[in-house]
Order: C-alpha cells, then sequence, then structure tokens
C-alpha cells in the first residue's frame, strides 16, 4: 500500500459522502492556517506523512516546519504551521492528528527503551504486534525513536517460531526442510529459529544453516549462558518478559538484538492539537 493508497483509504472511511460540518457553515473559498501544538513532552514523529494528507486534499497548501521527524520536544512547542483552504484543513485535521499522535508516542517509547540499552551493543527492535494496515508507519516510528525494524512481514524473512517446530516435528526437521525450500525456490531470505532452552539452542548449533537464533522467554542469567554457548556463530535475538524495568540485565548478556513488541502495542499517544489560527 502506498502512502497515497493509505491516504485515500483513511479519509474516505472519515470523510464518506461529505464532511457536512464543513460544508454547512463555511464558504468553499475561505483560506486559514493552522498550528499543531504539542501538548506533551516526548520524541515527535509522523511530520512528513502530515505533509502529505494535506498535499494529497490540497497540493498547493504551505507548510512552515519548526520541527522535524525525530525532534525531542517539550509541552508548549509549536511543531508546524499550515495554510490551505478551510475545508482542506478541516478535513485533514483527524487523519493528520491520529497518526502524528499514535506515532509520536511509539517513537517517545523506543526512545526510552534506546536509551535504556545505549552502553550495550544490543539493537531494540520491534515485532509484528502492530495494528492492521498501519504496521509500515508504526515501524517508521519505531525507527525515527531509534530503534530497529525487524521483519516487516511473514514475505521477507523465516521465523520458525515454536508453533512451526512443533508441528513440522522437532527443530532439525524445521531447518533443514526451510533450507530446501528456500533453495529449491530461490529465495533470498535469512532463517530465524526460536528456541525455548538450552537443549534447543544446542540443537540449533548441531544442525546449523540459519542466520539468528531467538533466545525467547529466557532469565537473564541463562540468557547470558546461551549468548556465550552460541559464541558468536549466529546472531542472538532476545524475547519475552522484557521490560524498562528490566531491559538493562539482558543488555548486559551481549545479546545481539533485544525485540519488544510492547513499543507498538503498548505505545500511548502523545497529546497533540491542530488549532485554527484566525487571519
Amino acid at each position: 500500500m502506498t502512502n497515497r493508497d493509505f491516504i485515500a483509504a483513511s479519509l474516505q472511511e472519515d470523510v464518506g459522502s461529505g464532511d457536512y460540518s464543513t460544508l454547512a457553515c463555511i464558504p468553499a473559498t475561505a483560506v486559514g492556517k493552522a498550528v499543531l501544538k504539542i501538548k506533551e513532552d516526548g520524541i515527535l514523529a509522523g511530520i512528513a506523512l502530515a505533509q502529505d494528507i494535506f498535499h494529497f486534499l490540497e497540493p498547493e497548501a504551505t507548510f512552515t516546519l519548526y520541527k522535524k521527524d525525530g525532534d525531542r520536544v517539550k509541552k508548549g512547542e509549536t511543531a508546524f504551521e499550515v495554510s490551505a483552504k478551510v475545508h482542506t484543513i478541516l478535513k485533514a485535521e483527524r487523519l493528520c492528528l491520529n497518526c502524528m499522535q499514535r506515532m509520536s508516542g511509539i517513537a517517545t517509547i523506543t526512545n526510552q527503551y534506546v536509551e535504556k540499552v545505549k552502553d550495550y551493543p544490543a539493537k531494540i527492535l520491534d515485532t509484528r504486534k502492530t495494528t492492521p494496515l498501519f504496521r509500515y508507519y508504526e515501524k517508521e516510528a519505531v525507527h525515527i525513536g531509534g530503534g530497529h525494524n525487524h521483519r516487516m512481514g511473514l514475505y521477507d524473512m523465516v521465523m520458525l517460531k515454536d508453533n512451526h517446530i512443533d508441528f513440522c516435528g522437532g527443530i532439525e526437521k524445521a531447518i533443514i526442510q526451510t533450507n530446501k525450500y528456500i533453495r529449491e525456490n530461490s529465495l533470498d531470505l535469512k532463517i530465524e529459529v526460536e528456541t525455548r532452552n538450552l537443549d534447543d539452542v544446542k540443537r540449533v548449533l548441531a544442525t546449523g544453516n540459519v542466520h539468528r537464533i531467538m533466545l525467547d522467554n529466557y532469565s537473564p542469567a541463562l540468557l547470558a549462558e546461551a549468548v556465550q554457548l552460541i559464541d558468536g556463530k549466529y546472531e542472538t535475538e532476545a524475547s519475552g518478559g522484557i521490560n524498562l524495568d528490566n531491559i538493562e540485565g539482558y543488555a548486559k548478556t551481549g545479546v545481539d538484538y533485544i525485540s519488544v513488541g510492547a513499543i507498538i502495542h503498548h505505545a500511548v499517544s502523545m497529546d497533540l492539537s491542530l488549532k485554527a489560527q484566525i487571519i
């Protein structure tokens, strides 16, 4: 889905047959200005998308930018001003705010996790625990907040999780069959395998032909043991039960990646407002 497809579908959902509140009382020729006000501290995200939303409705709309995506902002600051037809401003307002508030909330919590591990080599990853049809923008917000993106979907990386392994009949069989399938179909895909204990790790190491080993729901002590066992042969990723209070303990183990679904699905939207400025 392109930006234009997303914006068109979102506006159709919201505007439908017409913005009758605006049509009823605002002349079609009226021109105005609106100011994006920041109402709480955090990391700003979604300004580029906001501009695309306004320009979709009115290519001639003009912006004065005071902030950019990724800026650390404080309550009371102004992110941008937009000048356009009043009908454009009122149609775009809610979609613009919904996207920016959601993305800024994700960027803010992601940055909190990134700051917790800044003294360690571990990188913060997102997951597929996203909002349907808004995944691209949520993952972009993670990137803006200083995190890294895991696979976008089921199509750009193989992840053999517990259900795949159990349904297939074991770790070894799942890895062997996956490599065979990739070769036969000339696919350029990396393989990640989820492990639940040190015995699983040993079985993956014995089988080989993977790129990354996920260490799911390990304690920091067990994770450190697993990382030492893997000894750099493959990338390592910690997952499960990780939060702001305990993430540093996981980062200390030397693990390469720490995936945290909460940076998207537990993010709280940032408070923003788009206020009319009479001209």
